[in-house]
């Protein structure tokens, strides 16, 4: 379960959460909202906005119901009229609010049956994000694991099991997906943009009619609505620098361009080496924004766009000590809070190119992006017709450069001799290896492989010569033979390494991914009669994705903070032979190499039906959608890139010149509807049902299908929910129960090639509680609390599961059926009180969070374990007169282990020898200090 914080303008104690014309107008309203008496539900603090979250069971026939209502709604003052939300500079009240995503035409949120939590600029910030998918805490439900970087975001949705990546979260700007499949293998929708001051607001939906409208995503959908021209120019601009040497400059302009049209234009550009220090700049890189708006009679034209250009370092699990399945601490010598692999030394390397020959690549440039955006909006109004055209055009190049973890470090010795040598107690077992992911090579792998001419192999898991062993049929036949003596210098710099060093074998994988999209959404509604009002609309996505993949690049490194590459070369029957390259690449050979092409249109027609009937609101849609992909990924053969004599590259896989051709159709439905009752103008209550699909994408089911693709991914998700508002509290709670079909699970190996024949399919089922609240007991003083408890296993899988474990052993069988879902927690939790002191020349607001993560499991058979942790963070907000804001704010206060990811490429337990798991848990102490100057 999950349980995740929301801070809002709660914090700021300011009250306000709506579209402001001007910076100007967002001063006003604030001052406003502070001297403002406490009166009927407009005083919510300001937890309003983000503390909105679906609920549960509210069983009472419609009598008793009014006369709770009344009893509730009188601790609030005087009931009000149903309103628009206000503009200019009054307070919003947060059920008053209207909503946008998911939606035909807008909804309040008081009459939204779904789950949708709203948050708006000042928001953003006081939730410190620590990245774009991070955001996402705000929402209970959602888990987004941001240990890894500013970019490549694990996002889980509750009760919905993902496992890695995101591919039931999807990323829009102004209502349009950013790429017309949510997901991808090294691309998830939040590595597509940042977050920076040219985002207005962020709308989050769950589930409901997200399952039909624009993309259709069945999981969660993040709206970010961005800033617009101002009347007046207006703006600001600010500097901001971290702890771990961030710098960073944001800024936002809003003008009038000529009467009727309003520009804006701003961005960022900011500098970091990062928490977890790889000696060359983690983070460097830019936005910038612009938008251009006209007002038309009974409608709006706005024009967009948006620029990136950013690295940002991938983060790679570090070695930790496990003890018990909810403890962990620190591996000897490498710090867990602020460690990493990376270095200058191991920062360039040449790689094999899947077309043939090498190229370079540079850990630098990280998990970064170079993208653009052009959007167009246009809404217009024509008595009871009302109409809606969104288009969104955009592409560029999102590539990894990166290290992904494989088996634990262990001493050089063992590395290179196995028990030939002696080894730490526990290392051997009767003369042979425990763990059996030593070196081994092959010096002739253009034998034939037969009992007349073998492959001639060397292992440090062996003792002796061994006789010609050979699969069935005789079939790669072997003489393994131990390993020789072998000389081990530090790349680059030369001279010996000791055989007690701590060494790593981790991949060096290069990815380049160039993307293209073309979105566009029309939809028109029409008012039948009074209260009834239906919508039609079509969505089409045009999209591509070029591959190229080079995976695998298997280098020898120290295990230390800031790594150096290991060579290693050998002498057998008197000929030299390199074992490595310089730069410490042990295996090229099995690498996962591929290029490959993409091309997709999905065509979805959507119907929806809302009926208001006095407090009832009615609500049904349907969605028919078309997906057609056509996919190439090329085929390969070994190949001698070099000599004979250079070991680690005489046999890789290289794109030959042919292709397999995967051809995927298949047009699925989705429904949802939904009932809101409406006891009071502060108190409301619903219930809803949807399905949803989740379909193949490139890089999962469709390449190496041979045609025989995967059942369609499918969801039946029940919800029922509760929100109440007034002078003190606020409050927002649902229970959900979802069944899920369809799930696939593929294991790889250390180097990214899937494992034939073992894809399992099962299905899950979950059940659980959201809840947001907030409790103002008195004046400028607020508590709020996001939480989530969620409780799901998987189910329906027939079969038995092989897989290969930590120690390089075969697991004869594993049954995902009664696991937990993998890598959520069951319970989550979010807790901030925030204090807002008014002074004459401005005010000064304190808040502390304190999050807790209940235990996880990193794969799907519940055997690895992340255990629990609480993280501690807290901020502080000052604003003098019209103009300044001082800011400063710090996330892991007390420096806590708490891990997000363990080995991802293993399944079962995945703590080796010595009790050393390789995870990632989340970065240590960082703290921020902002100056922002408005005008």
């Amino acid at each position: 379960m999950q349980v995740r914080f929301a801070l809002s303008t709660s914090i700021s104690g300011k009250g306000i959460s709506m579209r402001v014309k001007s910076n100007k107008a967002l001063r006003r309203s604030a001052r406003l909202a502070r001297r403002a008496s406490v009166s009927a539900v407009a005083a919510l603090p300001a937890q309003a906005s983000i503390l909105r979250r679906p609920g549960l069971r509210l069983g009472a026939a419609n009598s008793i119901a009014a006369a709770v209502a009344g009893i509730l709604w009188g601790s609030g003052g005087a009931a009000y009229a149903q309103q628009p939300a206000p503009a200019g500079g009054e307070p919003a009240e947060a059920l008053q609010e209207v909503v946008v995503t998911a939606s035909a035409t807008g909804v309040k949120k008081l009459d939204a049956s779904y789950n949708i939590v709203a948050v708006d600029a000042e928001q953003i910030k006081e939730a410190n994000p620590k990245s774009t998918a991070d955001i996402l805490k705000v929402s209970p439900g959602i888990w987004p694991e941001s240990s890894g970087g500013q970019t490549g975001a694990n996002i889980e949705i509750a009760g919905i099991p993902g496992g890695g990546d995101a591919p039931y979260f999807t990323n829009m700007i102004e209502g349009m997906p950013l790429y017309g499949m949510p997901s991808l293998s090294f691309m998830d929708s939040s590595s597509l943009f940042r977050l920076d001051n040219t985002i207005q607001r962020v709308e989050v939906v769950q589930g409901g009619p997200g399952a039909v409208f624009g993309p259709g995503q069945m999981g969660a959908t993040a709206n970010f609505l961005l800033r617009r021209g101002t009347a007046e120019p207006s703006g600001e601009a600010g500097v901001t620098y971290g702890n771990e040497h961030l710098i960073r400059v944001d800024g936002f302009y809003g003008f009038p361009v000529i009467p009727g049209w309003l520009a804006s234009v701003g961005g960022f550009y900011r500098s970091s080496d990062g928490v977890r220090s790889p000696q060359f700049k983690a983070d460097e890189g830019g936005q910038i924004t612009a938008t251009l708006t006209h007002d038309l009679d009974g409608g709006s034209l706005m024009f967009w766009a948006r620029g990136l250009d950013d690295k940002n370092q991938f983060i790679v699990p570090v070695p930790v000590i496990q003890s018990g399945s909810d403890s962990f601490g620190a591996y000897p010598g490498f710090d867990p809070l602020t460690g990493s692999y990376g270095s200058h030394a191991i920062q360039h390397v040449t790689i094999p190119n899947p077309g043939g020959g090498f190229e370079g690549a540079d850990l630098a440039n990280g998990r970064g992006g170079q993208l653009y955006y052009f959007g167009i909006k246009w809404d217009q109004k024509f008595g009871d017709w009302s109409a809606l055209n969104n288009f969104l055009f955009d592409g560029g190049h999102l590539n990894t450069n990166a290290l992904f973890s494989g088996p634990n470090p262990r001493p050089l010795s063992y590395y290179l001799n196995g028990c030939s040598a002696a080894q730490p107690a526990g290392y051997c077992n009767a003369g042979a290896p425990v763990d059996s992911n030593n070196l081994s090579f092959t010096l002739n792998p253009g034998a034939a492989g037969t009992p007349a001419d073998p492959f001639q192999v060397y292992s440090a898991n062996a003792s002796a010569v061994s006789a010609v062993t050979c699969d069935n049929n005789n079939k790669n036949c072997k003489i393994t033979h131990p390993t020789p003596a072998i000389a081990a210098a530090y790349a680059g710099a030369g001279g010996a390494v000791p055989l007690s060093q701590s060494v790593i074998r981790q991949g060096w994988w290069y990815i380049q991914k160039q993307l293209q999209s073309f979105v566009d959404e029309f939809r028109v509604s029409k008012t039948i009669f009074e209260g009834n009002t239906v919508t039609g609309g079509v969505y089409l996505a045009r999209y591509s994705d070029d591959d190229n993949w080079s995976l695998g690049n298997g280098m020898l490194m120290t295990n230390t903070p800031n790594a150096t590459g290991v060579a290693l070369n050998t002498v057998i029957g008197g000929t030299p032979y390199n074992v490595t390259s310089p730069q410490g690449i042990v295996d090229s050979n099995g690498n996962y190499n591929i290029l490959a092409h993409g091309n997709a249109t999905n065509i979805a027609g959507f119907l929806s039906d809302s009926w208001k009937v006095n407090q009832w609101i009615f609500d049904a849609s349907a969605r028919v959608e078309n997906i057609d992909v056509h996919q190439r990924t090329c085929n390969r053969t070994s190949t001698q890139m070099l000599t004979a004599s250079d070991l680690w590259a005489n046999a890789v896989p290289l794109c030959n010149g042919t292709w397999d051709f995967e051809d995927y159709k298949t047009t699925k439905p989705s429904f949802t509807g939904g009932a809101n009752y409406e006891f009071a103008s502060n108190m409301s209550a619903y219930v809803r049902a949807n399905t949803g699909v989740h379909f193949n994408d490139f890089d999962n089911n469709v390449r190496g299908a041979n045609g025989k693709f995967a059942p369609t991914q499918t969801i039946t998700n029940y919800e029922i929910g509760f929100k109440f508002q007034n002078a003190m509290a606020y409050l927002d709670v649902s229970a959900y129960k979802k069944q899920f079909t369809g799930l696939q699970y593929t294991p790889s190996d250390p180097n990214g090639n899937p494992l034939a024949g073992q894809t399992a399919i099962y299905g899950a089922d979950s059940k659980g509680i959201d809840f947001i609240g907030s409790m103002t007991p008195i004046e400028h003083f607020t508590v709020r609390i996001v939480g989530d408890y969620m409780d799901g296993t998987y189910s329906d899988y027939h079969g038995c599961l092989k897989y290969t474990d930590i120690l390089g052993n075969l697991v004869a069988c594993a049954s995902p059926n009664g696991a937990p879902l993998q890598r959520q927690p069951k319970f989550q939790v979010r807790i901030t009180p925030s204090y807002t002191q008014p002074f004459p020349w401005g005010d000064v607001t304190g808040w502390v969070t304190y999050e807790h993560a209940g235990q996880r499991y990193e794969d799907i058979v519940g055997g690895q374990p992340l255990g629990s942790y609480y993280m501690l963070g807290a901020g502080l907000v000052a604003t003098f007169q019209k103009n300044w804001e001082l800011r400063v704010q710090g996330t892991n206060l007390t420096n806590e282990i708490g891990l997000t990811e363990g080995n991802a490429r293993k399944l079962g337990a995945a703590t080796g020898l010595g009790n050393v798991l390789l995870a990632r848990p989340i970065e240590g102490r960082e703290i921020s200090f902002t100056a922002q100057y408005k005008f």
